[in-house]
């Protein structure tokens, strides 16, 4: 193998594994969700080339609205998933859609496009 080739496979490798720690790497902190008047934890997550914010925290045992507003065109988030509450919706894009659930236990739970490339999570405690 020449000098080149090693140059560009290492490059090239850098590059993957930049991208999986982008796509798939750890979170941090996290925004907690406010309690409306209505008595929901509430937050507002923009959809635009991933989720902001990305990581929701909220309390256990009290309802949760999670607002999504899609900035974007593109078909992977066309819709987001909560498996384990059950809970799915489509996201036309500019509007905004309300998914609404109760949380019954701790723990972290991701919330994911169709294809698994946009990711967040809802800490409950």
């Amino acid at each position: 193998m020449s000098t080149d080739q090693v140059i560009v496979t290492l490059l090239s490798l850098t590059a993957a594994a930049t991208i999986a720690w982008l796509f798939w790497g750890p979170r941090r902190g996290g925004y907690r969700a406010p309690v409306t008047s209505g008595g929901y934890q509430e937050a507002m997550v923009l959809v635009k080339g991933g989720y902001t914010p990305d990581v929701i925290v909220v309390e256990r045992g009290r309802p949760v609205r999670l607002l999504f507003r899609r900035e974007e065109t593109a078909v992977c988030s066309e819709m987001v998933i909560l498996p384990d509450f059950g809970k799915s919706a489509r996201l036309p894009e500019g509007e905004i859609v309300p998914i609404e659930f109760v949380p019954l236990k701790p723990g972290e739970y991701e919330f994911t496009c169709q294809m698994g490339m946009l990711r967040g999570k809802l800490v409950v405690e």
